[in-house]
């Protein structure tokens, strides 16, 4: 397994989360956060090293992260939560290190798809 960090800008709020995600040697991912929120730092006293497989195949509403970001983080549209899901999907050999990005586009302008 790869280890993996990621730090997310959540934004306007201006706060920034840094994410570590790391084999544990037993197929396990844990997950470590430094952040400037303080319900990010809540959501993450209760995260307990998980199953990269499990995690990134659960539907939003039964992913552990997912369940503890709804009772933690008061605004849905934190980006944080993602993040985390990504690292652990890195950390777990699941998927490569590619950033995403949330980008916004003025009227008239022109974006590719592919």
């Amino acid at each position: 397994m790869t280890d993996c960090r990621v730090c997310v800008d959540a934004g306007v709020c201006k706060m920034k989360t840094l994410i570590t995600a790391k084999d544990n040697g037993m197929g396990l991912i844990e997950i470590d956060i430094k952040s400037d929120c303080p319900n990010i730092l809540k959501m993450s006293w209760k995260l307990e090293p998980m199953s990269p497989y499990a995690e990134v195949e659960a539907p939003f509403d039964k992913s552990s992260v997912y369940k503890l970001a709804a009772n933690a983080i008061p605004h849905t549209a934190c980006p944080v939560p993602a993040g985390i899901v990504k690292a652990l999907e890195v950390a777990g050999d699941l998927g490569l290190k590619r950033d995403s990005v949330i980008r916004f586009v003025e009227d008239g302008e022109e974006v590719e798809l592919k």
